[in-house]
Protein backbone atom coordinates (compact mmCIF):
# COMPACT_ATOMS: atom_id res chain seq x y z
CA UNK A 1 0.00 0.00 0.00
CA UNK A 2 2.59 2.46 1.15
CA UNK A 3 4.15 1.86 -2.58
CA UNK A 4 0.67 1.59 -4.77
CA UNK A 5 -0.82 5.29 -2.88
CA UNK A 6 1.86 7.74 -3.49
CA UNK A 7 2.49 5.92 -7.25
CA UNK A 8 -1.35 6.26 -8.18
CA UNK A 9 -1.63 9.82 -6.73
CA UNK A 10 1.31 11.46 -8.62
CA UNK A 11 0.19 9.64 -11.73
CA UNK A 12 -3.66 11.03 -11.03
CA UNK A 13 -2.32 14.94 -10.79
CA UNK A 14 0.13 14.45 -13.30
CA UNK A 15 -2.79 13.17 -15.20
CA UNK A 16 -5.16 15.91 -14.11
CA UNK A 17 -2.43 18.60 -14.31
CA UNK A 18 -1.49 18.32 -17.91
CA UNK A 19 -4.20 16.94 -19.95
CA UNK A 20 -5.55 20.12 -20.83
CA UNK A 21 -4.60 21.90 -23.72
CA UNK A 22 -1.37 23.79 -23.64
CA UNK A 23 1.97 24.98 -24.63
CA UNK A 24 4.05 21.41 -24.45
CA UNK A 25 1.43 19.02 -25.13
CA UNK A 26 0.39 20.66 -28.10
CA UNK A 27 3.82 21.47 -29.25
CA UNK A 28 4.48 17.79 -28.78
CA UNK A 29 1.43 16.75 -30.74
CA UNK A 30 2.32 19.43 -33.75
CA UNK A 31 6.18 17.66 -33.63
CA UNK A 32 4.77 14.31 -34.31
CA UNK A 33 3.20 15.70 -37.08
CA UNK A 34 5.72 17.69 -39.04
CA UNK A 35 8.92 15.95 -38.01
CA UNK A 36 7.71 12.06 -36.88
CA UNK A 37 7.23 10.32 -33.65
CA UNK A 38 10.93 10.44 -32.50
CA UNK A 39 11.27 13.88 -32.54
CA UNK A 40 8.32 13.95 -30.84
CA UNK A 41 9.75 11.54 -28.37
CA UNK A 42 12.94 13.42 -27.96
CA UNK A 43 11.07 16.54 -26.95
CA UNK A 44 8.63 14.77 -24.40
CA UNK A 45 11.82 13.28 -22.75
CA UNK A 46 13.10 16.94 -22.63
CA UNK A 47 10.02 18.30 -21.09
CA UNK A 48 10.01 15.06 -18.81
CA UNK A 49 13.40 15.27 -17.17
CA UNK A 50 12.41 19.35 -16.17
CA UNK A 51 9.34 18.07 -14.84
CA UNK A 52 10.77 14.99 -12.60
CA UNK A 53 13.11 18.29 -10.85
CA UNK A 54 9.45 20.67 -10.93
CA UNK A 55 7.68 17.91 -8.91
CA UNK A 56 10.47 16.63 -7.23
CA UNK A 57 11.26 20.67 -5.90
CA UNK A 58 8.16 20.95 -5.25
CA UNK A 59 7.81 18.36 -2.49
CA UNK A 60 10.81 19.94 -1.18
CA UNK A 61 8.63 22.71 0.01
CA UNK A 62 5.87 21.15 0.96
CA UNK A 63 7.81 19.42 3.23
CA UNK A 64 9.50 22.94 4.91
CA UNK A 65 5.85 23.99 4.69
CA UNK A 66 3.62 21.57 5.89
CA UNK A 67 5.55 21.87 9.26
CA UNK A 68 5.02 26.06 9.72
CA UNK A 69 1.32 26.78 10.04
CA UNK A 70 2.19 30.57 10.20
CA UNK A 71 4.15 29.93 6.14
CA UNK A 72 1.07 28.11 4.86
CA UNK A 73 -1.30 31.04 6.12
CA UNK A 74 1.43 33.46 4.71
CA UNK A 75 1.01 31.58 1.15
CA UNK A 76 -2.65 31.86 1.20
CA UNK A 77 -2.78 35.49 1.48
CA UNK A 78 -0.68 35.79 -1.19
CA UNK A 79 -2.06 33.54 -2.84
CA UNK A 80 -5.68 34.88 -2.73
CA UNK A 81 -3.60 38.33 -4.20
CA UNK A 82 -2.02 36.11 -7.23
CA UNK A 83 -5.43 34.34 -8.14
CA UNK A 84 -7.75 37.08 -7.67
CA UNK A 85 -5.49 39.12 -9.81
CA UNK A 86 -5.13 36.56 -12.41
CA UNK A 87 -9.18 35.85 -12.66
CA UNK A 88 -9.69 39.36 -12.67
CA UNK A 89 -7.51 40.09 -16.02
CA UNK A 90 -8.16 37.10 -17.75
CA UNK A 91 -12.18 37.46 -17.56
CA UNK A 92 -12.26 41.35 -18.05
CA UNK A 93 -9.08 42.64 -19.61
CA UNK A 94 -6.96 40.05 -21.59
CA UNK A 95 -7.62 39.97 -25.31
CA UNK A 96 -9.52 36.97 -26.67
CA UNK A 97 -6.49 34.64 -27.94
CA UNK A 98 -6.34 33.52 -32.00
CA UNK A 99 -6.06 30.07 -32.68
CA UNK A 100 -3.03 30.22 -35.35
CA UNK A 101 -1.53 27.21 -37.55
CA UNK A 102 2.19 27.43 -37.00
CA UNK A 103 4.59 25.66 -39.10
CA UNK A 104 7.18 23.70 -37.03
CA UNK A 105 10.64 23.74 -38.91
CA UNK A 106 12.57 20.58 -38.77
CA UNK A 107 14.95 20.53 -36.59
CA UNK A 108 17.07 17.76 -35.12
CA UNK A 109 16.79 15.54 -31.95
CA UNK A 110 18.76 17.18 -29.73
CA UNK A 111 17.41 20.76 -30.34
CA UNK A 112 13.99 19.16 -30.13
CA UNK A 113 15.36 17.42 -26.75
CA UNK A 114 16.46 21.23 -25.45
CA UNK A 115 13.46 22.72 -26.52
CA UNK A 116 11.14 20.33 -24.33
CA UNK A 117 13.33 21.07 -21.70
CA UNK A 118 13.44 24.79 -22.35
CA UNK A 119 9.44 25.09 -22.49
CA UNK A 120 8.95 22.64 -19.27
CA UNK A 121 11.10 25.23 -17.33
CA UNK A 122 9.10 27.89 -18.73
CA UNK A 123 5.97 26.73 -16.71
CA UNK A 124 6.29 27.11 -13.62
CA UNK A 125 2.26 25.90 -13.15
CA UNK A 126 3.86 22.19 -11.77
CA UNK A 127 5.85 24.05 -8.72
CA UNK A 128 2.67 25.19 -6.74
CA UNK A 129 0.67 22.72 -8.12
CA UNK A 130 1.95 19.95 -6.46
CA UNK A 131 3.23 21.41 -3.41
CA UNK A 132 -0.59 22.37 -2.71
CA UNK A 133 -1.15 18.60 -3.82
CA UNK A 134 1.46 17.18 -1.61
CA UNK A 135 0.68 19.22 1.24
CA UNK A 136 -3.29 18.38 1.11
CA UNK A 137 -2.96 14.22 0.86
CA UNK A 138 -0.44 14.96 3.90
CA UNK A 139 -3.18 16.05 5.84
CA UNK A 140 -5.48 13.42 4.80
CA UNK A 141 -2.74 11.08 6.25
CA UNK A 142 -2.64 9.72 2.25
CA UNK A 143 0.94 10.93 2.03
CA UNK A 144 4.28 11.30 3.75
CA UNK A 145 7.37 13.10 2.94
CA UNK A 146 9.91 9.91 3.77
CA UNK A 147 12.11 9.82 0.84
CA UNK A 148 10.67 6.36 -0.58
CA UNK A 149 7.18 7.99 -0.87
CA UNK A 150 8.39 11.32 -2.61
CA UNK A 151 10.36 8.96 -5.16
CA UNK A 152 7.60 6.65 -5.30
CA UNK A 153 4.83 10.11 -5.84
CA UNK A 154 7.59 11.89 -8.20
CA UNK A 155 7.82 8.74 -10.38
CA UNK A 156 4.09 8.04 -10.87
CA UNK A 157 4.19 11.96 -12.26
CA UNK A 158 6.72 11.15 -14.38
CA UNK A 159 4.34 7.96 -15.88
CA UNK A 160 1.13 10.54 -15.91
CA UNK A 161 2.68 13.24 -18.01
CA UNK A 162 4.12 10.33 -20.19
CA UNK A 163 1.01 8.93 -20.41
CA UNK A 164 -0.33 12.38 -21.36
CA UNK A 165 1.89 13.71 -23.86
CA UNK A 166 1.57 9.89 -26.06
CA UNK A 167 -2.15 10.51 -26.04
CA UNK A 168 -1.64 13.67 -27.55
CA UNK A 169 0.95 12.86 -30.32
CA UNK A 170 -0.94 9.59 -30.99
CA UNK A 171 -4.68 11.03 -31.03
CA UNK A 172 -3.80 14.99 -32.10
CA UNK A 173 -5.36 14.91 -35.19
CA UNK A 174 -8.70 14.07 -33.81
CA UNK A 175 -8.60 15.99 -30.70
CA UNK A 176 -7.22 19.29 -32.63
CA UNK A 177 -10.87 21.26 -33.28
CA UNK A 178 -12.07 20.33 -30.22
CA UNK A 179 -8.35 21.58 -28.72
CA UNK A 180 -8.83 25.10 -30.55
CA UNK A 181 -12.10 25.59 -29.38
CA UNK A 182 -10.40 25.52 -25.38
CA UNK A 183 -7.90 27.73 -26.81
CA UNK A 184 -10.11 30.09 -28.10
CA UNK A 185 -12.30 30.09 -24.66
CA UNK A 186 -8.77 29.55 -22.75
CA UNK A 187 -9.02 32.83 -20.94
CA UNK A 188 -12.70 32.35 -19.54
CA UNK A 189 -11.60 29.04 -18.92
CA UNK A 190 -8.38 29.87 -16.77
CA UNK A 191 -10.17 33.10 -14.97
CA UNK A 192 -12.71 30.78 -14.01
CA UNK A 193 -10.39 28.49 -12.76
CA UNK A 194 -8.28 31.00 -10.87
CA UNK A 195 -11.89 33.15 -9.22
CA UNK A 196 -12.67 29.51 -7.58
CA UNK A 197 -9.47 29.00 -6.45
CA UNK A 198 -9.32 32.62 -5.05
CA UNK A 199 -12.93 32.39 -3.43
CA UNK A 200 -11.97 28.49 -2.09
CA UNK A 201 -8.44 30.62 -0.82
CA UNK A 202 -10.47 33.19 0.98
CA UNK A 203 -12.63 30.98 2.18
CA UNK A 204 -9.92 29.19 4.51
CA UNK A 205 -8.35 32.41 5.62
CA UNK A 206 -11.22 33.61 7.03
CA UNK A 207 -12.16 30.21 8.57
CA UNK A 208 -7.94 30.21 9.84
CA UNK A 209 -8.18 33.40 11.57
CA UNK A 210 -11.64 32.88 12.98
CA UNK A 211 -10.56 30.03 14.82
Amino acid sequence: MNLILPLFFGFVTAVIGIIPPGLINMTAAKVNLKEGTRNAFWFIFGAIIVIFFQAYLAIIFARIIDVRPDIVILLRELGFGVFGSLAIYFLFIAKKPKVKKSKIAKKSQKKRFFLGMLLSALNFFPIPYYVFITITLSSYELFSFAAFSVFTFVSGVVLGSTLVFYFYIRFFERIESKADYLLRNMNTIIGSITGVIALVTLFNIIRYYLQ
